[in-house]
C-alpha cells in the first residue's frame, strides 16, 4: 500500500512539474499588473452601473444591505480613500454623493473620477514608496504595494455583492469579462 501511495505521488508531481513548465511568463513588473487591475475594476463597475436600470439604483435585496448604489459607490470610494490614505498627500475631486448615488451619470462619473485618481497615483508611486511597510486595518504591517492588491480584492468581492440585485429583478448582470 505504501508504494502505491509513492507512486500515485510521484505521478502527480510529474504532472505538476510538466504544467510549471508551460505556465506564460510573468507580467513586466507587478505595478503593471496592478494598473491592469484597477482598468478592471473600472470596467466592471461602470458595466454594472450600465446595466441597471437607473429606477433601481436605491433598490435593496434585504433591508440590512447597502442599495445597489451605495454599493458600487462603497467599492469605488474605497479605492479612492485607501489610495488617497496611504499612498498620496492628494485628495481626490470628487462628485458629490447626492449626484453619484441617484443617476447613472453621476454613478459613473464618480466611478471614473476615482479610478482617474488612483491611476495616477499609482502610476506616479515611487518604488521606495511601494517598498516602505505601513499599518493597515487592524493593524497588519504590510508594504505599500500590497495594498494595491487588497484593494483590488475588496473591490473584487464587494461588487460580486451586486449580482443579487440583478437576480432579484430577474436580470442577468453584466457578463463576465473572460467568458
Amino acid at each position: 500500500m505504501r508504494v502505491l501511495r509513492v507512486l500515485v505521488l510521484l505521478a502527480c508531481s510529474a504532472g505538476v512539474l510538466a504544467a510549471q513548465e508551460t505556465v506564460l511568463p510573468s507580467p513586466e513588473s507587478l505595478r503593471d499588473v496592478q494598473l491592469r487591475q484597477l482598468e478592471l475594476q473600472r470596467t466592471m463597475l461602470l458595466a454594472m452601473a450600465d446595466s441597471m436600470p437607473e429606477g433601481l439604483y436605491r433598490d435593496k435585496v434585504t433591508p440590512v444591505q447597502r442599495d445597489f448604489a451605495q454599493q458600487i459607490h462603497h467599492a469605488a470610494s474605497s479605492t479612492a480613500f485607501i489610495s488617497a490614505r496611504y499612498m498620496t498627500s492628494e485628495r481626490p475631486s470628487l462628485p458629490d454623493t447626492a449626484v453619484a448615488l441617484n443617476s447613472r451619470e453621476g454613478l459613473t462619473g464618480y466611478i471614473n473620477a476615482v479610478y482617474d485618481f488612483a491611476t495616477q497615483v499609482l502610476t506616479q508611486q515611487s518604488e521606495e514608496d511601494r517598498a516602505v511597510v505601513t499599518g493597515f486595518f487592524g493593524g497588519l504591517q504590510i508594504p505599500k504595494w500590497q495594498i494595491w492588491d487588497e484593494l483590488h480584492q475588496h473591490t473584487v468581492w464587494t461588487a460580486g455583492q451586486v449580482v443579487a440585485n440583478f437576480r432579484k429583478h430577474g436580470m442577468a448582470p453584466p457578463g463576465f469579462g473572460f467568458f
